[in-house]
């Protein structure tokens, strides 16, 4: 039988080269529809979701439990391991191959089990056990120092041993198409004397890939490189929200809080590690060499190519402001996963690591409004003579994600979301 990641693979479903869900992708979401059935779990191809819950009730999958694919997030699926995602990822390309009749030829399974994506509501795809934010991006890292600490001391003294990441709030990550409100805090410009109390005025973005564990660690144990894979499951595109103006007065010393709590926003579509697997690439050189236990042998990076564009209120299209490449990171998310766990921290199924804002080398490529409008003093034009330095009420952002292959891509779809003002 072919591999999933064939390309000569197709489908009976017809996909188009520009489409983000070709049969070498095959991600895991979790979707509702009009049939009025409970929040199940599907794979993306084409413009359907496969319902794998209806292949698994006609006896076509074989997966665990009955009723693995029945409930509302991926987390009961992950927790059986690589082996199992590995053969599970086959037999769904197998069912949906051009050449293979099983599915393709029985219309009264394809009838039930092919929902249109345009009838779906997509939901998220795991319940998060925890979240963590890195901060690994060079790029990122030297713009934010030099605007704050000047070229002499853009990065601080740790930042090229380990990777930098902070804790974060689990409870306020949510699905693309979920409108965020404007959080509010204790604000202090630099011109005040004592802080008051408001809605954030320094709204941000930030672009960055969200790394999906699907496999636990135990409490005291470490992880080397080769474990840390097998764990991720796969990868989503990720907004952590910034209140800038909050933030710049609470993170000395502890760092972020309130500025990081209010919303982080992922992608309905999980793309397995599997799926990216063509797309493997060597990250930066790294200097230092970095300590024995974050020594990398394997290309841990992706050549992924990210996209943002940015729907000011009153008008209605976007405009590209940012596009760069997930490849670009300093740290990876291996070395991300094996640094978290270095500690004796309990990694488990379900955890959600967002991998900090991505940058590349040009200003075109920078992944904040933070370093697109040089902490406010080079506005942003927009269509019909709009300016932004900062997000505003109505705004809406919409990150796109996507490795180019020989005739097809591997996406993630859409990652959106719309500003709402303070209550």
């Amino acid at each position: 039988m072919p591999h999933p990641n064939d390309p000569s693979l197709r489908s009976f479903i017809p996909v188009d080269p520009t489409s983000d869900f070709p049969i070498q992708n095959l991600p895991y979401g979790v979707f509702s529809s009009k049939d009025g059935l409970a929040p199940r779990v599907g794979v993306a191809i084409g413009d359907f979701v496969l319902d794998l819950w209806e292949l698994e009730q006609d006896s076509r999958l074989g997966v665990g439990p009955l009723g693995i694919f029945a409930g509302p997030s991926l987390n009961p699926f992950m927790a059986l391991g690589p082996k199992v995602w590995s053969q599970t990822r086959a037999r769904i390309s197998e069912l949906l191959r051009h050449d293979h009749p099983e599915l393709r030829d029985n219309d009264e399974l394809r009838a039930r089990a092919l929902v249109p994506i345009r009838d779906a509501k997509l939901h998220l795809p795991i319940a998060v056990s925890g979240y963590t934010d890195f901060y690994s991006s060079k790029e990122h890292a030297t713009n934010v120092g030099v605007m704050f600490r000047g070229k002499d001391n853009a990065l601080q003294p740790n930042w090229l041993y380990m990777p930098i990441g902070y804790n974060g709030r689990a409870s306020t990550v949510v699905v693309s198409g979920t409108k965020v409100r404007r959080p509010r805090g204790q604000l202090k410009p630099p011109n005040a004397e004592v802080p008051s109390f408001g809605p954030c005025k320094r709204l941000d973005f930030e672009l960055e890939m969200g790394v999906v564990i699907g496999q636990p660690s135990a409490m005291g144990e470490m992880l080397d490189e080769s474990r840390a894979e097998k764990m991720i499951f796969g990868f989503v595109l990720l907004n952590d929200w910034s209140a800038r103006d909050i933030q710049q007065w609470e993170y000395v010393p502890l760092g972020p809080f309130q500025a990081k709590a209010f919303a982080t926003s992922i992608s309905p579509w999980i793309v397995t590690s599997e799926a990216l697997e063509p797309f493997r690439v060597h990250g930066p050189e790294q200097d230092p060499v970095p300590l024995p236990y974050l020594q990398q042998t394997h290309p841990n990076n992706y050549d992924l190519t990210l996209d943002v564009s940015l729907r000011a209120a009153p008008v209605n299209e976007g405009q590209r402001i940012c596009r760069t490449n997930f490849k670009y990171m300093y740290w990876s998310s291996v070395q991300q996963l094996v640094h978290h766990a270095s500690s004796g921290c309990a990694m488990n199924v379900g955890d959600l690591l967002g991998s900090g804002t991505i940058s590349g080398p040009e200003k075109s490529q920078r992944g904040s409004l933070l370093e697109i409008s040089w902490n406010g003093t080079e506005p942003l034009d927009l269509p019909g003579g709009l300016k932004r330095t900062f997000l505003e009420d109505g705004d809406s952002l919409v990150m796109r994600g996507w490795c180019q292959g020989d005739g097809f891509r591997v996406g993630f779809g859409e990652l959106e979301g719309t500003i709402l003002p303070a209550e």
